[in-house]
């Protein structure tokens, strides 16, 4: 079905604002999803993909395990990336300050496709990125690069595995200069560029966005049966029977 930005917008608003979470802002991780969709890269499957992560899992603080100049590695306890991520970019960068280059390591994460939007807000800052992870499923390894000067990233995908860390980590690099990544996508099967990422967002806007019929119908599903358990819990608050 074709539905706008802004009703995505709202449906995940209110989806995730029934949660309760400590931790993660709703509009934030609305237009997360929203942009990812408006990409054509299925934000709405990958937030349904994360609720069960939401729902289930603690509102503790994440760690952080490792810190040097240049790199810092956090511990997000098998936990959804979206909720976390805004702040810690919002971190590193501070950290990074007049550095050239700078590391994040994300160990035990989920939902690492809902990084986009934050990755993307980079071209803002003048940052070029690189961004990549292993997968437990098809394509086995993504390469995310965004260049200087451009809006859209590349994205490459690989049937292999390429990196040697955990499938539930991610590696996020930022720099002032762009990344010379010739020798990672010598054997890349599937690319995504920058060009097409332009021309399909820009369609989103003139035309609508297209969303699963059935991903639309969970989304829902979901927002309706959290507001319905706070009508029902606020009614018997209230003195409701």
């Amino acid at each position: 079905m074709i539905v706008s930005h802004n009703e995505i917008v709202a449906m995940v608003y209110k989806a995730f604002t029934g949660m309760h979470r400590e931790v993660g802002e709703a509009d934030v991780i609305a237009s997360m999803v929203a942009e990812l969709e408006m990409a054509g890269l299925d934000g709405v499957r990958h937030f349904n993909n994360a609720t069960p992560f939401i729902l289930t899992e603690q509102d503790t603080p994440i760690d952080i395990v490792h810190q040097e100049t240049g790199a810092i590695r956090f511990d997000l306890h098998d936990s959804s990336l979206i909720c976390h991520l805004p702040a810690i970019m919002d971190y590193a960068l501070e950290k990074m300050g007049d550095l050239d280059h700078f590391q994040i390591y994300l160990m035990n994460c989920h939902n690492r496709w809902l990084a986009y939007s934050e990755l993307v807000k980079l071209a803002d800052n003048g940052i070029a990125c690189l961004a990549k992870w292993d997968n437990g499923s098809a394509p086995k390894h993504t390469l995310f690069t965004l260049n200087q000067g451009f809006v859209y990233p590349d994205i490459y995908f690989f049937n292999k595995a390429q990196a040697n860390y955990n499938t539930d980590d991610m590696i996020i690099e930022l720099a002032t200069s762009n990344f010379d990544i010739e020798d990672d996508i010598q054997h890349f099967d599937h690319k995504i560029s920058t060009d097409e990422l332009f021309e399909t967002h820009q369609r989103a806007w003139k035309e609508g966005i297209y969303v699963d019929d059935e991903q639309w119908a969970l989304l829902k599903k979901t927002a309706a049966a959290i507001l319905v358990e706070n009508s029902e819990m606020s009614s018997k608050g209230a003195g409701g029977v």
